[in-house]
């Protein structure tokens, strides 16, 4: 019970860390927004859920998918259960770093000009 507890701490602080020591403001302004403001907000929305949100829980997904296997201890099964966490989190972060692909060509068709 007690491990639970420390390894739910452990990840708590690994989100809380980054987060309360953030330096960008979310919405960039606070009175007489345009179209450009939200867009800008759009982009801090997507660098933040990549930086501080996806790109820990991969990580994370990659350090237990590593244990698993090298604790299986000769069970194919839980090596081959390690195997396939390894494989989504890499799928996962592909997805979270190609999904700035998506978002440029959606901005381009409906025509915004930005420079992020």
């Amino acid at each position: 019970m007690q491990k639970k507890i420390i390894l739910f701490l452990i990840t708590i602080s690994v989100f809380l860390i980054p987060l309360s020591s953030m330096a960008f403001q979310i919405v960039p302004c606070q009175n007489g927004c345009t179209i450009d403001d939200f867009f800008t907000m759009l982009s801090n929305i997507y660098d933040f859920v990549v930086k501080y949100i996806a790109t820990p829980l991969a990580v994370i997904a990659l350090i237990i998918g590593g244990i698993m296997i090298l604790v299986s201890g000769g069970n194919p099964a839980m090596a081959q259960k390690g195997k396939d966490v390894i494989k989504l989190a890499v799928i996962g972060l592909f997805l979270a770093f190609g999904s700035y692909l998506i978002i440029k060509t959606l901005l381009v068709a409906m025509g915004y000009q930005y420079s992020f």
